[in-house]
């Protein structure tokens, strides 16, 4: 999910032309270089792939599930199974590897780091033309595109296969006990803007626990509401 919120951010910054809209780019590049670079997410991607295949063939050996309407599903996740499986080494490693992205991200964590005068090669390619930039960031972004394809069939899925139900916390405070023979994958949780509050979420194996809160109007810590919150409580259980 921290991929796709990251992914939905560079297409934002992708679109634009300002050398601010580029800079943001090549930002959040970095953050998605760095997640790559820490664990084998092609591998469990891969694997999770294959458990959602397993279950959507499972499905469609029940008679009243449509056989129509899940061929092309189970279609798309064996094409992505092989998409991952024929990309050769760590996801993103060339790109990260060039000597621009080196000295952007170790730039990078220094306040202010990447000004013109500390990076002057970032600094000429931030002043290029737009067009030659748009073929360059293509370049740089097309090694994630297979994953991130994979992750949005993962995600979409899940999030449809949600059971809804409408819950009150009390106080503003809910618990619920979780099924271990039917556990949940992601809980989704929905609360009126007008409510003014937000959602605070902490769980284990066995139980989660929801707190609405409210922020503060000075510098103290958001508070637990005291009044009853009414929410739609969402469990994707795929």
């Amino acid at each position: 999910m921290r991929l796709e919120q990251l992914f939905l951010q560079l297409d934002h910054f992708l679109a634009g032309h300002s050398i601010v809209d580029m800079r943001a780019a090549i930002s959040v590049l970095l953050d998605i270089l760095t997640i790559f670079s820490r664990s084998d997410l092609k591998s469990e991607i891969i694997k999770e792939l294959e458990r959602h295949t397993k279950m959507l063939k499972l499905l469609g050996n029940n008679l009243e599930v449509d056989s129509e309407k899940l061929a092309p599903i189970l279609n798309d996740f064996n094409q992505a199974s092989k998409s991952l499986y024929e990309t050769n080494g760590k996801i993103g490693i060339k790109l990260m590897e060039s000597d621009l992205f080196q000295s952007i991200s170790q730039r990078s964590s220094i306040p202010g780091g990447s000004c013109s005068f500390d990076l002057p090669a970032y600094h000429y390619w931030l002043e290029q033309d737009p067009d030659l930039q748009k073929v360059d960031l293509e370049r740089w972004t097309q090694p994630f595109t297979e994953v991130r394809n994979a992750i949005g069939l993962i995600l979409g899925l899940l999030r449809q296969s949600g059971h809804n139900s409408q819950q009150i916390a009390e106080n503003g405070f809910f618990q619920l006990g979780l099924d271990k023979d039917h556990p949940a994958q992601l809980l989704r949780v929905s609360v009126a803007k007008s409510l003014q509050c937000f959602a605070e979420i902490s769980g284990g194996k066995h139980r989660v626990s929801i707190r609405f809160m409210q922020p503060s109007s000075d510098e103290n810590r958001p508070s637990q509401v005291s009044i009853d919150i009414p929410f739609k409580l969402t469990r994707c259980m795929f």
